[in-house]
């Protein structure tokens, strides 16, 4: 791809309408456009990461048995009027009447229609349990949106609703997602840690938020340092080693401000081991049991005859956010670099050729060299225009791909300047730069 022909509106300053580090740079090279208060256009660049952290997130639902389906952005209040919640949920629901006066909302969450939609479809405990997932645009009416996509009106989330016949049955899936949840952060280059959280509008009494450490964050946590320490890769999904895994986290005091304790947290955590930080939200998992069911009546038949209300849980992922999340983690604000995981990086490589009008040599063997790229599923975007070479190297670090070519007017033979974005570069040939860039998309 030649920068020349990207949709890339790339601008010279930060904008000074933004206040972090995601929101300057999503705005700077072009990623989002802000159509209105809290909500923005997404632009080629920053919807080609948003999709790709969505596969990741998929994958990662669908290896613990859930099954995608999608749901409507507008709903009916009825459902919510049988749940209880339609008066309950504030001024951040937005409510609408269609042309027959009915009452309708833009979902902020769908525990209601997927509740509905199971109660209406499943009526055997024989098909518990059911793991059903979406990945869909929600709105919330944000009183003041702010900080870009990290706190905006309308958002991308994945979410997940899990059914059980009992409790232990239930917390079997809890735990499932807890495992998927670190597997995703962890394939995005993220530490999140899970901490103990306020149910909320939600309900329940289970609930941990994933949270990724950030100076910007709006969640105050305090925790214990050792959490970071925890290791996860040989869990299984078998219901002693989830529930091991969770006790692993939950033996060090970590929570947000709303669950904060002073005492408790003083009395078990050393000194040396207190952490009192910011963080940002990117995940969020509830258990609550019969709330909903019960309400609206969904039920299965049990042995003998029976019946009784499952038990549902759900699981939220800011997929949009998360683009905001990495920024905030990975962006270099001082040097101006930002440096995306291969995994979610818009291109895996820039080649950034010297072009003058005398001489095309340079362009012609950057050709060269994407051509071996496309054929080896490598995906590089070229600059092609005719700047001074420090402002394209400026331009690639704000776009980010985790590896340059530079092209310079000496190229020795076979040799190529090739570097990590923001690293110093070295001098190798292409067949072990794709070696290199391959074994790194293999780990994703």
């Amino acid at each position: 791809m030649y920068i020349s022909k990207s949709f890339i509106p790339i601008l010279k300053n930060n904008p000074s309408e933004a206040k972090i580090k995601s929101h300057q740079l999503m705005l700077r090279v072009g990623m989002i456009k802000q159509s209105s208060a809290g909500i923005y256009s997404w632009l080629p660049l920053g919807f080609k990461v948003m999709k790709k952290i969505e596969e990741i997130v998929r994958q990662e639902q669908n290896k613990i048995g859930a099954q995608e389906i999608l749901m409507p952005t507008i709903q009916s209040s009825e459902i919510w009027k049988e749940s209880g919640r339609y008066e309950d949920y504030g001024e951040e629901m937005l409510r609408i009447k269609d042309r027959q006066n009915r009452e309708m909302l833009y979902g902020p969450t769908n525990e209601e229609l997927v509740t509905d939609i199971f109660r209406s479809s499943v009526k055997s405990y024989k098909s518990l349990p059911q793991l059903l997932y979406h990945i869909q645009w929600k709105f919330r009416d944000e009183i003041r949106p702010r900080f870009g996509i990290m706190r905006c009106r309308e958002f991308y989330m994945k979410d997940a609703y899990s059914f059980d016949i009992s409790d232990k049955e239930a917390i079997f899936s809890y735990n499932k997602f807890f495992l998927s949840y670190l597997k995703t952060f962890k394939r995005l280059d993220l530490t999140a840690i899970p901490m103990a959280a306020d149910t909320g509008p939600i309900g329940g009494n289970l609930s941990h938020e994933f949270i990724i450490l950030a100076e910007t964050g709006e969640s105050k946590i305090y925790t214990d340092k050792r959490i970071f320490e925890v290791e996860n890769a040989e869990t299984k999904l078998e219901e002693n080693s989830l529930e091991n895994l969770r006790k692993k986290y939950e033996q060090f005091y970590s929570v947000t401000d709303d669950k904060f304790n002073k005492d408790e947290f003083e009395s078990k955590v050393s000194e040396k081991n207190r952490l009192k930080t910011k963080g940002i939200e990117v995940g969020h998992i509830f258990y609550f049991g019969d709330k909903y069911s019960k309400a609206m009546q969904a039920s299965v038949d049990l042995p003998g005859g029976k019946k009784d209300f499952v038990k549902m849980g759900s699981y939220g992922i800011g997929v949009s956010r998360l683009v905001g999340a990495i920024i905030e983690a990975k962006y270099d604000h001082k040097n101006e670099i930002m440096k995306w995981p291969i995994s979610v990086a818009p291109y895996d490589v820039s080649i950034i050729p010297m072009i003058n009008k005398n001489d095309s040599s340079a362009l012609e063997k950057a050709n060269q060299i994407n051509s071996q790229f496309i054929k080896n599923g490598i995906d590089a975007i070229i600059d092609d225009t005719d700047e001074n070479f420090s402002s394209k190297i400026k331009k690639m670090n704000l776009i980010g791909a985790p590896y340059q070519i530079i092209l310079g007017k000496q190229i020795d033979g076979d040799l190529l300047e090739f570097k990590e974005t923001g690293q110093e570069a070295k001098k190798i040939n292409l067949n072990q730069i794709i070696k290199i860039i391959k074994e790194e998309k293999e780990k994703i």
